[in-house]
């Protein structure tokens, strides 16, 4: 394990929250709570203030206003929240050589090397200085050799406020923590462990690897390298990506409107899974009709940010619907999402509908476990060669076979 590295991870504290009391600064020192509004919501962020009382994101809304009657409850606005969060990113990219923003309110920094004209600590403080003062939204840093001990210890430093792990005090720093701040210990695994006995990390530290790695498989294996500070996984550079979109030519010209629709279901489908893979939201949708004549028409509509297959469905059908009226043969059809911004999970926690999002997890997570296309729309299950690539990992597009639907 390279122990020259530098890696800082930026988290700007109770995000959504300090946005709202920048606009608005009577809620200062009150409970708030940001989310869907509705009884069947959930909470997408709440102050510290709000914390005290027990409640913490993903909580039923309706729970959270039993626990606390006098909070303030907010609807959120993701046009806002993005703004914010580019305004830090401009002060990051003015700063740094190299950063990767991991969600609307994450960012890693790799200082490696800047020791020898700069300091590491020195530049990281002087930038989280920076980002309150240009910004005044409060942020917090933790500095190791690796992404996810910095990352421990960011939450570690928490509110507002910063901490170094010396290279070489890794293991010593984690032992004490609990096992659920390692990142990706969600419940499912923590139960697990705790019926293994493993409450501490220092537990996991003891344990021999091969032991993880039978019980929890690959996850295991993973585990046991965060527990003991091992983490070789490379800052990925930013860069903003400001729409998806995908089509299809047909090899044979169509009328088929049932293939037509299925296809479409199909194709946004897969693109609103890759927003939400990808952390990201959608404001505008458009698609796209060339008919055998090659005349090609487009429409678009602006919608409320989200990624949610319930919500973007039915405004595609929609735009097809008003699109496709020439009655002519089909050669390609297309969708396309922009003004796209991050924070797609957070932020879909705005929703009013709580079973909606925990079904649509539940499916993602098969997905990403599975395949793409381990969980699809019966409407869609014709669509055989629907792409599997990620847009937002920075590699290329595969090239794809000839499609045959």
């Amino acid at each position: 394990m390279n122990k020259n590295r530098s890696i800082v991870h930026m988290d700007l504290d109770t995000f959504f929250v300090s946005c709202e009391r920048l606009l608005d600064s009577r809620l200062i020192g009150k409970p708030v709570l940001i989310g869907g509004t509705s009884s069947r919501g959930v909470v997408a962020s709440c102050s510290y203030e709000a914390r005290k009382f027990g409640i913490h994101s993903a909580m039923p809304m309706r729970l959270a206003k039993s626990l606390c009657p006098e909070a303030v409850i907010l609807r959120g606005n993701a046009g806002i929240y993005s703004n914010f969060s580019k305004n830090v990113t401009d002060v990051i990219k003015d700063s740094v050589p190299l950063y990767e923003k991991s969600s609307i309110d994450e960012f890693y920094i790799d200082l490696t090397g800047m020791d020898k004209f700069f300091g590491c600590h020195k530049l990281a403080s002087e930038l989280r200085q920076r980002i309150m003062k240009e910004t005044g939204l409060p942020i917090s840093f933790g500095l190791s050799i690796n992404k996810t001990v910095s990352k421990i210890a960011t939450g570690e430093a928490k509110p507002n406020n910063e901490i170094k792990i010396l290279s070489g005090t890794e293991k010593p720093f984690l032992a004490p923590l609990s096992v659920r701040k390692i990142p990706m210990v969600g419940e499912v695994t923590y139960k697990s462990l705790c019926d293994l006995g493993v409450k501490r990390i220092k537990t996991v530290q003891d344990m021999p690897m091969d032991l993880m790695h039978k019980v929890l498989g690959k996850n295991g294996l993973s585990i046991w390298k965060k527990a003991n500070g091992i983490d070789l996984s490379p800052v990925v550079q930013y860069q903003e990506r400001k729409s998806i979109s995908t089509e299809r030519t047909f090899n044979k010209d169509t009328t088929d409107v049932l293939k037509l629709k299925g296809i479409i279901i199909a194709m946004t489908e897969n693109l609103a899974y890759q927003l939400r893979r990808g952390n990201k939201l959608t404001a505008c949708i458009t698609f796209k009709i060339r008919y055998s004549d090659f005349q090609t028409y487009t429409q678009q509509q602006r919608i409320p940010y989200s990624s949610m297959d319930h919500s973007i469905i039915p405004v595609v059908l929609d735009l097809y619907k008003k699109i496709y009226n020439r009655r002519l043969l089909v050669r390609l059809i297309g969708v396309k999402f922009s003004h796209l911004v991050e924070g797609g999970y957070q932020i879909n926690l705005f929703e009013d509908n709580e079973k909606q999002l925990h079904l649509t997890q539940a499916i993602d997570n098969m997905r990403q476990r599975y395949g793409d296309r381990a969980v699809i729309s019966a409407a869609g299950m014709g669509a055989k060669s629907i792409s599997r690539w990620n847009p937002f990992n920075g590699e290329p597009p595969p090239l794809l076979p000839n499609r045959r639907q």
